[in-house]
Parts: structure tokens; sequence; C-alpha cells
């Protein structure tokens, strides 16, 4: 028996990245809304209620409008607004935050898919805090970069109708992005962290990217025994890559670039630099493992399906 898998909001760039994502899968049915009962709350509720598991495609506002509609019932949600990221009855949506992460996953009803910066954040950062490498109160800075399909429709159409490439623009400048609560959450920071994202003209994938400096780590570490740590937390994790420490691997001619695993599930973590100074930086897709394919990943976790199934890994690797 297939499971049914109900998408609210496939037509914009996460939902239609989801929908390619299951589509010809035989182990789902995906249940089709008619476009004219697209809007209708009743109508809506029905498809929850149908499905084993609901993926809400949503502006806040109304992911919100529907946790409503359904907390008192049976239905399954990922959510992947920011509208619960941090809501303590809601399982964050990152599978390897930590050994009980998957768990939650599984067993909750409501599941808060984890946004695009966020994620490359805290898998640089949180298995530092968790071995004591970073402490809780390091004054933490993040500079990153995205392509921009992350901003949705509007700023495809811009960078897409301007005629000539759009310089790179960092944005957020009050350094209050609204992925900042979950950074310092699921990291395990005593404070926010200083976050300046960036948009670059070119369509998918990230870089993100964390300063550290050995002074003022717990721990007087070198570059090499940081990658170590990474590797360690990260050992058996299918989608994870942590390359070796060289300064060199991953790089073309020099150069780091953002777009080298779009259209994978695949997250690379990276450490630089030299005996004073270092920077940890995670590239992904951030429709992939930032956005659809973690959505995706969850999916399978709670349906109790092969959590890859799917999901493509990289170059060599299978679906």
């Amino acid at each position: 028996m297939a499971y049914k898998v109900f998408i609210d909001g496939q037509e914009g760039t996460t939902g239609l990245q989801i929908h390619d994502r299951l589509r010809g899968r035989t182990d789902l049915e995906l249940l089709e809304i008619p476009e004219e009962l697209r809007k209708d709350p009743a109508a809506k509720l029905d498809f929850y209620r149908q499905s084993d598991v609901s993926i809400l495609c949503l502006p806040d506002a109304a992911s919100r409008e529907a946790y409503q509609a359904v907390r008192s019932g049976k239905a399954r949600i990922i959510d992947a607004s920011t509208a619960f990221r941090t809501a303590p009855d809601w399982a964050y949506g990152l599978p390897e935050l930590s050994p009980d992460q998957r768990s939650a996953i599984r067993n909750g009803r409501f599941v808060s898919n984890c946004g695009c910066y966020a994620a490359g954040f805290i898998l640089a950062v949180r298995p530092l805090v968790a071995a004591g490498v970073v402490s809780a109160d390091y004054p933490v800075t993040c500079n990153a970069v995205s392509g921009y399909s992350g901003g949705g429709k509007r700023l495809i159409q811009t960078h897409e109708g301007s005629g000539s490439a759009l310089p790179t623009r960092p944005y957020a400048l009050t350094l209050l992005h609204k992925h900042v609560p979950e950074m310092q959450k699921y990291a395990g920071l005593a404070y926010p962290p200083l976050f300046t994202p960036m948009v670059g003209h070119f369509y998918q994938g990230m870089i993100v990217s964390v300063p550290l400096f050995r002074r003022l780590l717990t721990k007087p570490m070198t570059p090499q025994e940081v990658r170590d740590v990474l590797a360690a937390y990260y050992r058996d994790e299918p989608f994870i890559t942590v390359m070796p420490f060289d300064n060199e691997t991953g790089l073309e001619g020099g150069f780091l670039s953002p777009t080298a695993c779009n259209n994978t599930n695949r997250l690379d973590l990276f450490v630089f630099g030299h005996e004073e100074q270092m920077l940890v930086a995670a590239r992904f897709d951030n429709l992939g493992k930032g956005a659809s394919g973690t959505a995706v990943q969850n999916m399978n976790i709670m349906l109790g399906v092969e959590e890859t199934t799917g999901l493509w890994k990289g170059v060599g690797q299978e679906k």
C-alpha cells in the first residue's frame, strides 16, 4: 500500500522541488487538490486528514492557520515555513542535528523543516559546541552567500529580468534575519550569532562560513583537529561529507564554488586556515539540503521509509 502525501503550496519554488523529488516513487501516492479548491480551508483540511503526511510550503501566517485547523486531530505535518522552528511542541527537521533527532522526527506529529542558512550554520557549529571546542558564549559570526532562488518568485524575477548580472549584495542588515533564532537555539549558543547573508547572481547553491580564532577556543586546537571533530560527529551520515584538511581539496583554481552540490542532498564541510585563524564552511544546495531535500528526508523518516530514498547524494552514488 502506498503512503499518501499531500503538498500544500506545490506551485512555489520549494513545493515544486519537493514534488519533483517525489514524482515517480511507487511507494507514494501524491494527493492533488483541484485548482479551484486550492485556497479553500475546508477542502485542504480534508486533504490533511486523508494523507499520511502533509508538507506545507506556505507563508508563515498560512502555516499557522493550517496548524490551528489540524492540531486537535491526527494529521501529521512537515512545515517548510519559519513559523514553528523554535516551537517546543514541534520537532526540528534536521536529522543530523544529534543522535536522538531522528527519533524525535520519526515519532513527531509536527516537524518544522530547517531553514537553508540555518542548516549549514548548525551543522558546522553544533559539533564544536557539543565537544567543548567552542564555548556557548563564543562571539560567533557567520557570513553566507546563496543563489537567488532562495528569495522566491520575486527575487528570481529580479535577477532573471535584470538584463545583466547583478552584483553580490548583502541584505538583512538589521542583523535580525529570520533564521537567527533557530541558528542560536540548535547550535547550542548562549547568544545570537552575528549573521550577514548575501545573494549572488546564480540560481541555486550556497556557502555558509564561520570564522574561528584559536586563541578564543576552549581548547588550543589546530585546523586539522577541528576538522577531525566534525568528521567524527558525522562519521555515519549519508549526506554529509567532511573534506580533508589541506586548504586545497574541493577548490577550483583556489575558489570554493557554491554550486558544486547542486541538485543533490549532499552537504560538504570544510575547514580552512592556519595555526591562529580558521574558517569552517558548509557548501550545499539551498533548494536541496537547505529546503526540499531535507523535507523529503524528514518525510521518509516519519513514514519509516529508507531515509535516502529518492534523494541524490552526488557523483557515483545512487538515489
